[in-house]
């Protein structure tokens, strides 16, 4: 009897069915390899879906607006801790809770946007992994000007409605003046202003452009790839998935592989450990893909010296 107690307590605590948040702006379809990345990571460290723990999805479907009321949602289903990537989802989620654990899947800058303290001891109730947009995005347009040498006018695609994208912007603009390039910007506050978006910088007669990672512009990469080429336009994107999705080049991180590390943060969690305590990690891996298809079919020629220095050509 005096064993029993304790051997039935180390039970209970055994097949306690964890609940996991996920918080998204863009559609659950969209972000179907990142979802499963965190499931076979948490897979990886024991986690069985459905035995031991429950995820619990939420999707504002591309609506920005949507997200005040998710984290709200998510916060009343009794959550253990919230997985949430780009900024509006993981604003949404602190300004929701103030002691449920989040995990930054991934987040552009999160010293500057305000998630974390520092790096070192974040604090509060968040942790995860920042990737530092801003010098991804400056270090493309380097890449754009060494791949075309000529160019002298970059067009600048960005959502201005991300509270991030400001400080992105700050930075590109440096970098260009350093570049003796000229930027003019366009909004893209939504797919729905794709087409005209970009029939707007084609009519203007540029031939480069630059487009800055946001949770639209990630998620639509396949789209955004289609009307660069339908104009002929010589893009890249600080974000790897545009090149694989048919964008000219792109020089960033793998959002799949930052997913997937989620799950190492969302076990240190469940197993008791403050977030606050938990290192933020700064992505330290970064990949040039350039597409060799595109490029041929948008008839341009591409500077041997970056040839050379792709991780990966898509041929």
């Amino acid at each position: 009897m005096a064993l029993a107690v304790p051997i039935a307590s180390y039970a209970q605590q055994r097949t306690k069915l964890f609940r996991v948040g996920v918080l998204i702006v863009p559609s659950a379809s969209a972000f179907v390899a990142r979802i499963d990345a965190l499931r076979a990571g948490l897979q990886d460290l024991d986690y069985l879906e459905g035995k031991n723990y429950k995820l619990e999805v939420y999707s504002a479907d591309g609506k920005p607006d949507r997200l005040p009321e998710l984290a709200a949602a998510l916060v009343r289903q009794d959550i253990d801790v919230i997985v949430a990537a780009g900024s509006p989802a993981i604003r949404a989620a602190k300004n929701a809770t103030g002691t449920i654990p989040i995990v930054i899947a991934a987040v552009g800058d999160a010293v500057a946007g305000g998630f974390v303290s520092n790096l070192s001891r974040p604090g509060a109730n968040i942790t995860g992994s920042t990737y530092f947009a801003p010098e991804l995005a400056s270090k493309q347009l380097e890449l754009l000007k060494e791949a075309f040498p000529t160019a002298t006018r970059i067009a600048v695609i960005s959502n201005p409605n991300n509270p991030a994208t400001e400080m992105t912007l700050r930075v590109v603009e440096s970098s260009a003046k350093a570049l003796k390039l000229e930027l003019e910007q366009f909004a893209l506050r939504g797919m729905a202003d794709a087409e005209s978006t970009f029939a707007t910088i084609a009519k203007q007669r540029h031939r480069v452009a630059l487009i800055i990672d946001d949770p639209i512009t990630i998620s639509n990469a396949g789209a955004l790839a289609e009307q660069a080429t339908k104009h002929k336009l010589a893009s890249g994107g600080n974000f790897i998935e545009y090149a694989e999705a048919g964008g000219l080049m792109a020089y960033g991180v793998n959002l799949v592989a930052l997913w997937r590390r989620a799950a190492s943060f969302v076990d240190k969690i469940l197993k008791g450990t403050s977030p606050g305590e938990i290192p933020v990690e700064r992505a330290t891996r970064f990949e040039l893909v350039i597409n060799r298809r595109t490029a041929n079919a948008i008839d341009v020629s591409i500077a041997q010296s970056i040839l050379l220095r792709a991780d990966r050509l898509i041929e």
